[in-house]
């Protein structure tokens, strides 16, 4: 093994440190695990309901059994715990992570990787809208089989509890995700217990762990395979969300829950849901819920809502996280972002994109009404982010990893034609709800074109009306104008040209300050930077300094927590006397310009919508001036 793939396990030292190893395997159990915790619900059922009509009920129930329980082992055992967790980048994992680290590992930044990126990123989105929906849904549905009298209510309080989920992430998640663990531990070993006791009424269907039955069954029913496929893929969404999680407790905790408890349990419920079926035909509509007694029926609706309601959280929180980076990666504009949290930078609650996730959320569950409509909906998202996974890992191996190309398509292609299959098989949903994330993905994957592309041209516009910086020193050193005491920041995007604002500066005012500093934030392609790596200084007279602040990815970009790290360089400045100048643009559209006419008025809406710079760097907005100016793009 390279050191490359060894370099991931160093994180784990490190998130041991803030707790121990079964306190992290909880805690994974809680938020990496609700989702696809959540899919005995509603993915044997729907396979169910799928393949009614053809064959045998005991072999479609063996076949299915087959295709979930090899599923499972494929794609979340071999793919992502064994081989996609080893692909962090620097502890941190998630799809824009997997690009960064795959284009920061090419000779040349690949345009397709950004491209693969930019539709991973936007397929998590048009998914992180249906997992809340069908999950809540799903867990509600099964007061139906308490009290039939009570269906009229279902969406209702589905609806209730997704206003009340929504709101609280306002105040932030800290204090309830301590019971997230024991919550989602203690659904497990229901879900373990309860399968267990029902493999007992036909032992026989522990056979279909033999993938004979799975091939069987395809090639008996190939005219719906795909259909059963789709449903049967419902079982590992949320897979992805292993990875993605990836940063907050570490390979080794997220693999230990994914062995010691997640997997076993979940086999033991699918194969007790499989025997219950074959013991009691007539069950097969809810057999997750039917298969429990009278009186463990209500507390299993109260246990299953809570852990929709976990799994809904975990989705919500990987949306704040995801669009934090791809703002920093400057994929999308500045939001607002507030912290929830004293001491810990990871727990965050992002207004626009909450109001976002409720909108559609909403009308999701209004639309379709129940969860086997919704599940026609499910899979398109996650099934085209596993294949984007899947070729970013192929780039990994070769060029991080250091595999020879044969050895990573041995590897990859089994896996890749894996998804291909799934993906084919949600496809055909497209029509009854599969293009609503398709939609959501579309349109966000718009919105990251169209603000990468207004930048490009917007800094280019900018870039040829810019003055060299060494020129404006020169020119100032030869002919200095009066000074004031004090320190002005002037904040640019152009490392090498003078900033607006400066000019502009000097132009009104015709002073300068006694120290001026020409201030460029920039994001690394890693999530975070040590300290002793975040400032570069260089001073070119007495009255001319040029810092530089670099920030990963994963970082909130505070400015003067980072002027505390320049003092140690030995920069003297009094942060009450110290002025941050920034420029306040106006962008015009233009029809010559070098986007469609509609694009253009896009990129504005986004640049006025954007949070501003004030708060996003942290600057105390008593010290800061803003200076206006018009750019037409």
């Amino acid at each position: 093994m390279s050191q490359s793939e060894l370099r991931s396990e160093d994180p784990e030292v490190e998130h041991t440190k803030h707790g121990g190893l079964p306190a992290l395997v909880l805690a994974a159990l809680g938020v990496v695990y609700g989702d696809i915790g959540t899919s005995p619900l509603y993915a044997f059922r729907e396979a169910l309901h799928a393949t009614a009509g053809s064959g045998t009920h005991r072999d479609n129930v063996l076949g299915i059994l087959s295709l979930i329980v090899w599923a499972l082992t494929i794609v979340v055992t071999i793919k992502y715990v064994t081989f996609v967790l080893k692909a962090d980048n620097r502890g941190e994992g998630g799809t824009l992570s997997l690009m960064t680290l795959a284009r920061g590992s090419l000779p040349r930044r690949s345009v397709w990787i950004l491209v693969l990126g930019v539709a991973g990123a936007s397929l998590f989105l048009g998914d992180a809208i249906i997992t809340p929906a069908i999950s809540v849904l799903s867990a509600v549905e099964g007061i139906q089989i308490v009290a039939p009298g009570l269906s009229k209510w279902v969406v209702p309080i589905t609806l209730v509890i997704i206003a009340i989920l929504f709101f609280i992430q306002r105040f932030g998640t800290g204090g309830v995700a301590a019971v997230f663990g024991p919550i989602m531990a203690l659904w497990f070993l229901v879900l373990g217990i309860s399968g267990a006791i029902h493999i007992l009424d036909d032992p026989a269907v522990l056979s279909a762990i033999n993938p004979a039955h799975a091939i069987t069954y395809a090639v008996q029913n190939i005219g719906i395979t795909i259909t059963v496929l789709g449903a049967v893929f419902l079982a590992v969404t949320g897979a992805e969300a292993l990875y993605v999680d990836l940063g907050h407790f570490g390979r080794r905790p997220i693999v230990l829950a994914w062995f010691l408890m997640v997997f076993p349990c979940l086999l033991l419920n699918y194969f007790g849901q499989g025997a219950f079926v074959l013991a009691n035909p007539g069950m097969s509509d809810h057999p997750f819920f039917g298969m429990h007694p009278d009186w463990a029926k209500l507390p299993m609706v109260c246990l299953a809502t809570a852990a929709t309601v976990i799994a809904s959280q975990a989705v919500i929180s990987g949306a704040y996280s995801l669009v934090r980076q791809a703002m920093h990666l400057n994929l999308l504009p500045r939001l607002q972002i507030l912290h929830t949290s004293e001491t810990h930078s990871g727990q965050i609650f992002m207004p626009q994109v909450n109001s976002f996730l409720f909108i559609f959320v909403v009308a999701l569950v209004l639309y379709f009404r129940n969860s086997s409509g919704l599940s026609a909906a499910y899979g398109i998202a996650v099934t085209g982010e596993m294949l984007i996974t899947s070729i970013l890992l192929f780039v990994v191996m070769r060029h991080i990893w250091g595999w020879k190309r044969n050895s990573a398509l041995a590897v990859v292609a089994p896996l890749l034609l894996i998804d291909l299959g799934f993906f084919a098989a949600n496809v055909a949903k497209f029509a009854d709800g599969g293009w609503v994330p398709v939609a959501v993905a579309c349109t966000m994957g718009l919105i990251m074109q169209t603000w990468m592309s207004g930048r490009r041209l917007l800094s280019a516009r900018t870039k040829a009306d810019e003055i060299p910086l060494d020129a404006i020193i020169k020119k100032l050193a030869h002919k200095k104008p009066p000074t004031v005491p004090g320190t002005a920041i002037f904040l640019t995007s152009d490392v090498e040209g003078a900033p607006t604002a400066l000019l502009h500066s000097l132009k009104h005012y015709k002073v300068l300050h006694e120290q001026n500093v020409i201030l460029s934030v920039v994001t690394a392609a890693t999530p975070f930077v040590p300290d002793d790596e975040k400032i570069f200084l260089e001073s070119f007279n007495p009255l001319f300094s040029r810092l530089v602040l670099t920030f990963g990815y994963m970082e909130t970009p505070n400015i003067p927590r980072a002027l505390v790290l320049v003092r140690r360089l030995g920069f003297k400045f009094d942060i009450m006397s110290t002025s941050f100048f920034l420029s306040r643009r106006t962008i015009l559209p233009s029809k010559k310009g070098g986007m469609p006419f509609w694009q253009d008025r896009l990129f504005i809406a986004l640049a006025q919508n954007a949070g501003n710079a004030t708060d996003y760097f942290g600057l105390p907005s008593g010290r800061v001036v803003e200076l206006g100016l018009q750019t037409t793009i």
